[in-house]
């Protein structure tokens, strides 16, 4: 097997005894989070491919599994919850983007947890077409003056900073006139609203921007090139939301398989079948994750990252829909709806509530149409959906 060829290999003997280090000196439990998951970052194992003195040791992406999963077993978290957005989304245009300096000074706080990030593309009129955003940055001085307003922004009322993409020259066509920002969520101007889902949660958000000042050496990538780098963020976002299940038996499909052990009185031959195939689906998925990551030696993240949010999402919403129909009558209660609950999967009816959040999986991270176009038009090479609007100066297209 691929993984165990990995695991003989001297860059493996050599993330594997930084990763036993590390929880042998901080023992997970014992230690306060921020102290285990900054040596973590010390050691280079936060993102064992990234440079050394950026949580990283030049090391082959695909032993990032090896080193999380000894944090696992001795008691630590998945290294990812910590800072979501920030571990899967962020980090990497950071690594490719930012002056080591700037870099150094974002990442460490971000890996250990003590600075949260969100992330502050969509907007009330440019979602599926992003390149359509209207908020406004204009040059003041050595800064930039932003106005707008942003939505469907996860954890932004707890976050630190923010990637934000801003329009800077509405005289071009609509790729080319995007700049990409790091914004300083403690900003005088950055207004942050709860939007309450489907749960009763709120923790997505809208956020408003009111003459926020933002200096250049916040700016990541060219004037003008925020769109190129835009990307390299939606790249990694789609492998954070496609890999979440990464065990054999876990994640949806260990949710199905238990409720199927503890409601023997629901099962029936129709239902079994049901699930079975609703494992080999989840087994193919987990398979086709492990290969990807095995292949992705460089760090770069391509359009193929599509394939496994988009089997990802719709696999998740298809088992929980199993789930509360193998559950007859009781899958439709609910304990509450109240807002300041601890979590969408805690409780009584966590099954129930995981149904209910699984309804935005197709949307976040780019919807499902989205994904079918990124993968007909960038790895299969078919010809490109017609745009009327690709070549029309921004200022200029109908809203």
């Amino acid at each position: 097997m691929p993984s165990i060829a990995v695991q003989t290999t001297p860059d493996a003997a050599m993330v594997e005894q930084a990763a036993r280090t590390v929880v042998t000196r901080h023992p997970p439990g014992s230690v306060p989070l921020t102290e285990l998951m900054g040596a973590w970052y010390d050691a280079g194992l936060t993102w064992v491919h990234f440079p050394q003195g950026l949580g990283g040791m030049e090391a082959p992406r695909q032993l990032q599994p090896l080193a999380n999963r000894i944090m696992r077993e001795a008691g630590g978290p998945e290294p990812r919850t910590v800072n979501t957005i920030g571990y899967g989304i962020v980090a990497g245009t950071i690594r490719r983007y930012a002056s080591p300096e700037f870099a150094a000074q974002l990442l460490r706080p971000l890996a250990t947890g003590e600075e949260k990030w969100c992330q502050l593309f969509s907007e009330p009129g440019a979602g599926s077409d992003l390149a359509g955003l209207a908020t406004r940055a204009v040059r003041e001085g050595d800064g930039w003056r932003v106005n707008g307003q942003k939505v469907w922004n996860s954890l932004a009322h707890i976050s630190r900073w923010a990637v934000l993409l801003a329009r800077t020259d509405p005289d071009v066509p609509k790729h080319k006139g995007l700049t990409y920002f790091i914004l300083d969520m403690h900003s005088p101007g950055v207004d942050v609203r709860p939007l309450r889902q489907l749960t009763g949660r709120a923790q997505f958000n809208e956020v408003f921007l009111d003459d926020v000042l933002i200096p250049d050496t916040q700016r990541l990538g060219d004037v003008g090139s925020g769109w190129f780098v835009a990307n390299s963020t939606l790249a990694d976002e789609r492998t954070s939301l496609g890999e979440r299940v990464v065990a054999r038996g876990s994640g949806a499909i260990g949710d199905a398989v238990q409720l199927w052990v503890d409601h023997p009185a629901n099962q029936s031959p129709a239902l079994r079948e049901r699930l079975a195939r609703l494992w080999v689906r989840s087994e193919a998925h987990r398979l086709t994750i492990e290969r990807a990551r095995i292949a992705a030696t460089t760090g770069t993240v391509g359009p193929e990252s599509a394939i496994t949010k988009l089997a990802g999402s719709e696999l998740t919403q298809a088992v929980y829909e199993f789930c509360i129909e193998f559950l007859a009558a009781q899958g439709a209660l609910m304990d509450t709806y109240a807002p300041d609950a601890v979590d969408d999967e805690s409780g009584p009816n966590g099954i129930q509530r995981r149904y209910l959040r699984s309804r935005a999986t197709t949307l976040e991270g780019g919807t499902s149409e989205i994904m079918r176009n990124v993968i007909g038009e960038r790895v299969l090479k078919l010809p490109q959906e017609l745009r009327n609007d690709k070549t029309v100066p921004w200022r200029d297209v109908p809203r």
